[in-house]
C-alpha cells in the first residue's frame, strides 16, 4: 500500500476478494475489510501472486 500501517509494516496479505477485499497486515496481524476501489487506488506494487 502507499501508506504504511500504523504498526510500521507496509505489506498485506489478501484473504478474500470481492466487492470488499479482506486483507491482513503482515506486521501485526490486524484484519481489515476495505472496498475494492479504495484498495486498488492504494496498491503500490504486488510482491507475490498466488495465481500462476
Amino acid at each position: 500500500m502507499k501508506k504504511p500501517h500504523p504498526c510500521g509494516s507496509n505489506e498485506f496479505r489478501v484473504l478474500r476478494v470481492g466487492s470488499d477485499v479482506r486483507v491482513v497486515c503482515s506486521g501485526c496481524g490486524r484484519d481489515m475489510t476495505l472496498p475494492r476501489v479504495k484498495l486498488e487506488k492504494g496498491i503500490k506494487k504486488v510482491v507475490s501472486s498466488a495465481i500462476q
